[in-house]
This record gives C-alpha cells, structure tokens and sequence, in this order.
C-alpha cells in the first residue's frame, strides 16, 4: 500500500468512527482538508465496546482547538458511573465533589465547583442550589448522555465566565447511529453498610425516517433508585486548650438513611432536508428525590469539667447530651429546552439556537426535633483519625432522662429561568490552509429566587420527655465502635406538637432569622460578543479573538432587626452592579509529525460571586448592645478575573493511545472569601451600630494556581493473543494555590477546594466479548473552610482514595451482563481541623455491587 497523506488519513479515521456507536466529534473539533487524489480505501475494522470508546475520546482530545478531554458512552450508550460527575472525575486534573458518597460537583485543576462553566450541548445550564453557581452533575442520569468533554483553555466563542474551565454535556443524536438503535438495561444491587437493595432501569430508541432519512429522533427514559446509609462522627464545636493540652468540645453521632430516586428523558428532534440545512429540537428533562431522616445523639462538654489525664485521655464533668432528629424532603427538577438551526452557504455558515432551562428545587419539608439531657460526666480518649467520648453509667442511654428542646420546621424554595440566545456566522479567509472568521453573539438572561419559611420553637412548661416520642434504638455506629441508644420517632413527636402547641414557645427571632435572610431576587443579563480567527499554516494553527461581556445585575433582599421586623415584609433592600469586560485570547496549536502534538494557549476568564454572597440581605441583632452582631450580603463584591497561562505536548499512537503533559498558570484577581470582621463602626441596613461584629463575604487581593498535569492512555494490543485486549491509563495533576489579602490573615490561604495532588488510573481488558475494568481515584487534602484569623482553625478535607471494578460478559451483540462494584475499599470522607490528628468528622458509607443485564440493537 501506497503511503496516505496524513490529512486524507484524519478524514478517513473520522468518517469511519462516525458509525462507531455513540461517537460524534467534539464541538471544537475541525477536520483538515483533504487533498484531492490523496485518498486510498482502507480495510473497514469493525471497533465496538469501551475500546471503540476509549478511541474516540482520544481522538476528540487529538483534533480539537484547545486542550480538552473527554468521555465518551460505550456501545450501548452508557457511561460507566452512577452519574456525570463521578464518570468525569477519572479525566485528568478532574475530582469531584461528593454528597453522601456520591459524586455532586467537579472540581478542575484546583477551582472550585462554582468557577466551572457547565453547558448542555453547548449552552450554559440551569443551577438549582440557592447559594451558588455550581451545577449539580448528580441530577443528571449518566445513561441519557453521549459524551462530557471538558475544556480546559478558552476560545473567544466560548463563555467567559469558566475560570476553572468548561464542561459540556451532550446527548445523543440519531445521525450518530445513521440506523434505527435501542438499548434497554436494568440493574439490582446490594449496598453493604444498610443491607439495601438499589434498582436502576433506562432504556433509548433512536432511528432515521422521512424521504431520503432526513428526519431524525432519539428518546431514552432513565430512572433509579437507592436507599443508602451513611454513618459520621463529629467534634460538636472546635478543638480547645485546657491545662496545656488540645481537646475537642464534644462528640456527636449521626445516622442517616436516605431514599435517592432519580428519573430523566431525552427527546432529541433533527431535520437534515441536504447537506446545507440542519434544524434540531432538543429536550431534556431530570428530576432528583431525596427524603432522610438523620438521627443525632452527641454530648457536648462543658469546658470548665474537662480535665486531661495526657495528650490522648481525660474526664469530663457537667456535660450536656443531646438526641435530635431532623426529617427532610429535597425535589429538584431541570428542564431544558433548546431549538436551532445551522445553514451552510458554499464554505461559510450561520448557527443560531434559542435555549430556555428552568432548575426547581423545593424542599417541602426540613423538620429538626432537640432533646437534651443536663450533668452528664464520662471520660475521653484520643488518637488515630478518630476519637471516642464514654458517658458514665447508663443515664445518657435512659430516653426518660431527656427533655424537650426545640422543634425547628422549615420549606424553602429555590428556582432558576435561563434564557439564551445564540448566533454564529464562520466564514473561510483567502490566507493559510484552510483558515476561517468566525464571530457571534449571546444573550443570556438568569432570573433566580430562593424563599425559605421557617419557625423556631423552644419547649416551655409540661411533661413531654423523649420515652413519650422514641423510636427504634440504633444499637451502635461505625462497626459497633459507638453506641447509639434512644431515637426520636417524628411522626409521634409532630403529631404531640400539634396536640399540645401551649407548651411550646415561639422564638420570633430565629423564626425571622430563618424566613427572611436566606430570601432574595437576583436578576441578571449577560450580553456578549465576539471575533475570532482560525489561522492555519501547514502543521500551525493559531487562533486569536476577543470577547466582550456586558453584565447587568438586579438584586433584592431583606433588611432587618431582630424583634423589630415582620414576616410579611417586603423586599426592601436593593442592589445593582453594571460592568463591561473584555476578554482577549490566543491559542497555538502545531502538529509536529504524524503523532506529536504542541499546543500553547494565553486567556482571560472571569467568576460572577455566588448568588447567596451578592443578595443584600442584612440581619441585626442586639443593635443596642455593646457589640451588635451583623450577618449581611456583599452586592458590591467585585468579579473574579483569571490571566491563564497553558502549555501542552501530546504525542499519540494512532487513535489508541496518547501520552501527553501540561504545565498551567492561573492569576486570579479578587478572590472570595467569607469572613467575621469586629469592631465595625457604620451604617448596617439603615441602622447606625458602633463596634459590631460583621459576618458577610469579601475579596482577597489576589490568588495564583500553578500545576503540571500527566497523563497515559495504551492500548497494549501489540501483545499476544490474548494479552492483547488490555488496556492502560493513569494521570495524576499537581497544583499549588495561594492567595493574599484576607482580612486578619497575614498568611498565604489556598483556594477553597484545591488538593495538591489529583490522579485516577484504570487497568481495562477487553476480549472475545468479555469486559473488564479496574479504576482508582485520587484527591490529596484540600482546604474546604478558611478560619477569619488563624490558620490552626482552618478546616482541609482529608485525602481521598477509592478503587471501583466492573465485568461484563456479552453473549451475544444483542446481549450483555455486567457486575459493578463501587468503593470496594469502603473510603471514608473526613475533614480535620489546622492538624490531622484534630478531627473535624468522619463519615463511611460502606461498598455497593450492582448486577444486570442490557440489551442492543
């Protein structure tokens, strides 16, 4: 065989995994021209599975713009993992964020969750938390999608607002496939540390019809369920000096048994009527449930009764022990709509696309219940990763002992509408190989509010103690390490509270506090445009532009002083900040050889603060005392703004594996922090105070990120049969982050959320229709809470490990079983205070395995 020209080589390798189940090219990808006469027929080999997977990710990676990575569904379109975040987190540079064991959000290259640019097919997504701008990826079932890819540098036709990156989710389209497909795939489970039985099912069908097969469809339905058990252990306050020693003020234990349920659709509509016209439909739909009930029993002790016997044992007297239980529902719905239209004239287009996102979260109950117990003594010992409290006797078990504290129902509300509109027009330039202009614009417009309603009662006069309302005792904790005694049954305790209201007291000040300082309105516009060049000369391409973004924001709060306002106020408390930015980028991108790749990129970013920071709210206590206390919003907090440095070398074997290292550089100015500032004199919502004590957010000086991110993928097909279905993978990052000008500290702090050290490895095999994959991942210690003054109470997350394995076994194309087990090591989360040795809590969840069958055609 002749020798093929390597850009006729890319077009066939292209076109030929287009029919490959599940691959499409990344956004950003472009295919080199091909020059005529160049093209020889090549011998089709059929790739299907992980592999085939496996290879199309490298190759999104290979012939995009920037740099990126990515992940793509197997041959039955499904991810690997539970949800987005968790399949995504085995990317280099990538962890993730987890809640009760479960992936939640994604952290890139040490930024936090809130600077990630989140887009489904391209468009920003909707955020239903009511404080932050984070996307929760657990909402979204890993089966409805095609492919994550995650940008790691900008080009100007991307949002600005992704300091940390972007990560786009697609779905999956029928001219994918270009043939009628479906999956069905249903699955059952054990989870160890409950004994309970998950079940998940989903199924798509997608085809081409009409004349000529110009229409195309995709529907794929999604639902889950899962009961899981979650166990912690905690210090109930901060670690304190006594007699020379350091101790913690108290233990507390909790048990949570959460019911997770998650369903979502996918319907995605085209029309292709010739080669020049694309229109398109798209809609998604998630919806995520979660009910709980967490039991507490802890004892709190009293720091005049603690006396150290040694650095690791001593008693304790006149300690408080409490029960407490609190019972919730949390209902969060996404809908996504988008419709657009792509029109090809000769070598120039015109994209235009009209999205609307609405995120509802609403938790229509958040119900806590206290029982105390006064003079309780015991003793302490310390040591290793955890600590245990021992009360005397049997009185703190004896559920006639304990009294009624409180009972704290609560709902809120939060929701999210997101309307976008888009338009780009790339047209080809006379200079180079095949350059082009692009340039477009964006309108986005958020609209977001959060309404909590709440009431705090304490227990006043009567006869109620917790043997009146108990549950079923819990025998022990933490593998029969804790003893757990006495619950509370809520459903017998509401129901004695409505019965019997006159024994309870209204606290009208934590009531005021709980339903109007969460509450706002938060309105914003983001108009943007943009010009950009793709410049190619023979193996270098250089992409230069600039995108401007003009921000407008509304805002609207409460203002209020305890014991002087009222629940039925009005917003009466108001913001507005205005700013235009522009956003100047190259990026380089040389094809040195067949394999080797370089690529260099300067941008600028920015991160809009969170919604809970920016509200106006301003709550007031004590305003005559000597040291009123303030907890107030920041509208006046300044954007983030990030000069990114980024240099990579790649060097690819084929599509089947890749070798490749990056360096990154990030300057952040005004980062974030939240802070307690004393001694403040001013005018705090309309009220005059002198030396108060203020709690609310503020901009550091300046923070800096630097890293060196590795990464190998290979397929080890050049060893004998039948070594050769192996496969290889391992990345690992290393970041280093601090910043300057936090109030009270005179030190660097790291940014919130950045580990040092981020890897994951996988060891895969694949062969005569058997699967198989080991995975590991790893998060070093990261900062998660910055103490105001002192860096002994600044509080990192514990390093994180975890190892995952899948088998599957096809029969038959049509046909597959597979057997998964996740945190096979049982992983714990924990977080430590200033020291490792100081443990802020503890929390297992325990190994899960999932078996189950999926069928193709």
């Amino acid at each position: 065989m002749r020798k093929i020209h390597r850009n006729a080589l890319t077009a066939v390798i292209l076109s030929n995994l287009a029919i490959v189940p599940g691959y499409a090219l990344a956004q950003d990808a472009t295919v080199p021209p091909v020059e005529s006469g160049d093209i020889t027929q090549l011998e089709t080999v059929e790739v299907t599975g992980r592999r085939a997977a496996e290879r199309a990710a490298v190759d999104d990676k290979r012939y995009a713009d920037g740099q990126v990575d990515a992940i793509r569904s197997d041959d039955v379109g499904r991810l690997p993992d539970q949800n987005v975040a968790e399949a995504v987190r085995r990317l280099p540079g990538v962890t993730s964020v987890n809640d009760q064991g479960e992936g939640r959000y994604l952290t890139v290259r040490g930024i936090s969750p809130e600077l990630l640019n989140v887009t489904l097919n391209g468009q920003t997504a909707a955020a239903p938390e009511p404080d932050g701008r984070q996307v929760k990826l657990d909402d979204i079932p890993s089966s409805l999608i095609g492919a994550v890819t995650v940008s790691k540098t900008l080009t100007p036709d991307m949002d600005a607002n992704a300091i940390a990156g972007q990560v786009n989710i697609e779905t999956l389209s029928a001219f994918d496939r270009k043939r009628t497909f479906g999956t069905a795939r249903a699955a059952y489970g054990y989870n160890d540390i409950n004994s309970e039985h998950p079940f998940e099912y989903d199924g798509s069908f997608g085809t081409l019809f009409g004349t000529d097969k110009q229409f195309g469809m995709v529907l794929a339905i999604n639902h889950s369920d899962r009961k899981l058990g979650t166990q912690n252990v905690q210090n109930t306050g901060d670690w304190i000096e006594v007699d020379g020693q350091m101790v913690p003020e108290g233990i507390d234990l909790r048990q949570y048994n959460t019911h997770r349920q998650r369903s979502g659709a996918v319907a995605n509509f085209e029309w292709r009527p010739n080669d020049h016209t694309k229109a398109f439909l798209r809609l998604l739909y998630s919806k995520y449930e979660d009910s709980e009930t967490r039991d507490r029993f802890g004892i709190e002790f009293d720091e005049d009764g603690i006396s150290p016997e040694s650095a690791t044992a001593g008693t304790f007297t006149d300690g408080e022990a409490f029960r407490a239980l609190r019972t919730r529902a949390e209902n969060t719905s996404t809908f996504t709509a988008s419709t657009g239209a792509e029109f090809r004239f000769d070598d120039s287009k015109l994209t235009l696309e009209a999205t609307y996102s609405r995120a509802d979260k609403r938790d229509p109950h958040r119900d806590e219940w206290g029982f105390v117990q006064e003079d309780i003594s015991g003793s302490y010992l310390l040591g290793g990763d955890l600590y245990t409290v021992t009360p005397d006797g049997e009185a703190a078990y004896d559920a006639s002992l304990y009294e009624p504290d409180f009972y704290e129902p609560e709902s809120r509300k939060a929701v999210e509408d997101l309307f976008q509109l888009r338009a780009d027009y790339l047209l080809p330039l006379e200079i180079g190989d095949g350059s082009d202009l692009q340039f477009g614009m964006k309108y986005t417009h958020r609209k977001k509010t959060n309404d909590a309603n709440g009431e705090v009662w304490e227990y006043d006069d009567g006869d109620l103690v917790l043997a009146d309302v108990s549950g079923s005792p819990l025998r022990s904790i933490f593998g029969g390490r804790y003893r757990f005694g006495p619950t509370i049954d809520g459903g017998a305790a509401n129901a004695y509270f409505n019965a019997n209201t006159g024994e309870f007291e209204e606290d009208e000040d934590g009531t005021l506090s709980t339903s109007l300082a969460a509450d706002y309105l938060i309105k914003e516009k983001i108009t943007a445009a943009y010009v950009m060049g793709r410049l190619r000369f023979g193996d270098l391409t250089i992409i230069p532009g600039v995108r401007v973004e003009r921000t407008e924001g509304d805002y609207a709060a409460n203002s209020f002083e305890l014991g002087e306002a009222s629940l039925d106020q009005d917003f009466n408390t108001f913001g507005k900040r205005s700013y235009t930015d522009w956003f100047p980028g190259v990026n380089f991108r040389y094809d040195v050889g067949e394999n080797l790749v370089f690529r260099a990129a300067a941008t600028r970013a920015i991160g809009r603060p969170n919604y809970e920071s920016l509200a106006p709210f301003v709550e007031i206590e004590d305003a005559q005392g000597s040291e009123p206390e303030v907890t107030m919003g920041n509208p006046a907090l300044e954007p983030l703004y990030s000069t990114n440095l980024d240099m990579s070398a790649e060097y690819y074997v084929g599509n089947r594996g890749v070798l490749a290292a990056a360096v990154f550089y990030k300057k952040i100015k005004n980062p974030i922090y939240e802070v307690t500032l004393s001694g403040q004199d001013g005018n705090f919502g309309g009220v005059d105070l002198i030396n108060a004590e203020v709690g609310t957010w503020t901009n550091a000086d300046e923070a800096t990120v630097k890293g060196l991110e590795l990464n190998a993928q290979y397929e080890l097909s050049f060893l004998p049969s039948p070594f050769d279905g192996f496969n290889i993978s391992g990345n690992i990052t290393f970041v280093d982050s601090e910043a300057s000008g936090l109030p009270s500290r005179t030190d660097a702090v790291p940014l919130i959320n950045q580990a040092d050290r981020v890897a994951s490895a996988q060891l895969s095999y694949e062969k005569y229709g058997f699967s198989a994959r080991l995975a590991y991942t790893y998060r070093s210690s990261a900062l998660d809470e910055a103490n105001e003054e002192d860096p002994e109470g600044d509080i990192y997350l514990d390093d994180f490990k975890q190892w995952d394995l899948k088998f599957s076994y096809a029969f038959s194309p049509r046909f597959t079983v597979f057997l998964e087990g996740s945190n096979l090591n049982d992983a714990a989360m924990r977080t430590y205070v200033g020291h490792r040795n100081r443990l802020g809590e503890k929390e297992i969840y325990g190994w899960s395995a999932r078996m189950g069958v999926q069928l193709t055609f």
